[in-house]
């Protein structure tokens, strides 16, 4: 029987790639250690950088340690369907996890969670936009989550953010994301995939996680989302925390946008020179 000799026989019989990953351990509660050694207060190292994307009007990109998400702007344009005209302008903002982002491979259309990601998103930039400079246009805002370690809506919130601001859109103050997880009286910032809470698990009282939009300057909260069952006095530490760090995050984001500006200047002045 003939066969083809182009072709190589794959293995009948294969293992996920994590069945060789060295499992990072869980979170101590009573110690409260972390596999990577932080304390609990302190954040991953962060790296942003704006104008990623040159066809965007705006764009942005943030690592924090193995979290890693871009975000791009485009707008404002005129409103694609006559039911959302308004007078004020639109935001339409699109969460998604590229599909090798996670453990297990995502779906290339946006699931349930994404879409849900999508809303907090937009109710965390919405306050911070002046709505009413764009009448009768909207912006789009597309955020993609190519790895994920934990924290992905918080980074998201901070390079959209920065993103906007990229492309001029008028804000009234930029947003910083923050995440934090709450384990007993035990408040951990910026948790990574293995700290952060799984709503599958049993957990009791004042175990659960906290995503705050803060806009630093304006001293004020664009938006808030938590999850599992938590005590006021609880969640009040952790948002109290969160935004504490944003306001540690906003000079990055200012340093960020001001080098931004700096580079198109010298690629204007020295485009000018050669011409």
């Amino acid at each position: 029987m003939p066969t083809d000799s182009r072709r190589l026989t794959g293995p009948e019989e294969t293992k996920s790639p994590y069945a060789y990953v060295k499992q990072k351990k869980k979170l101590q509660v009573l110690t409260g250690k972390r596999h990577d050694g932080r304390s609990p207060e302190t954040l991953r190292p962060i790296f942003l950088k704006a104008d990623v994307v040159s066809q965007a009007r705006g764009s942005a990109y943030i690592e924090q340690d193995n979290t890693k998400v871009m975000c791009a702007v485009y707008g404002p344009r005129e409103v694609g369907r006559k039911e959302d005209f308004s007078m004020k302008g639109i935001i339409n903002c699109v969460f998604k996890y590229a599909t090798f982002s996670c453990r297990y491979r995502r779906s290339y259309q946006q699931d349930s969670e994404e879409k849900d990601m999508s809303v907090q998103l937009l109710d965390a930039l919405e306050p911070a936009v002046c709505m009413h400079k764009f009448p009768k246009a909207q912006v789009d805002i597309y955020v993609t989550v190519l790895q994920n370690d934990g924290s992905a809506l918080a980074a998201a919130i901070t390079c959209a953010s920065v993103a906007l601001a990229n492309a001029g859109v008028d804000m009234y103050d930029l947003v910083a994301g923050c995440s934090v997880r709450i384990a007993d009286n035990l408040v951990l910032v910026d948790p990574t995939e293995s700290e952060e809470y799984k709503s599958q698990d049993d957990n009791p009282v004042n175990h659960g996680s906290v995503t705050l939009g803060y806009m630093p300057s304006l001293y004020q909260v664009s938006a808030i989302t938590s999850k599992g069952e938590i005590e006021f006095e609880v969640i009040k530490k952790a948002i109290n925390l969160c935004g504490n760090t944003s306001q540690t995050l906003y000079p990055v984001l200012q340093k960020c946008l001001n080098n931004s500006v700096t580079d198109k200047l010298h690629t204007k002045r020295n485009n000018s020179i050669q011409t």
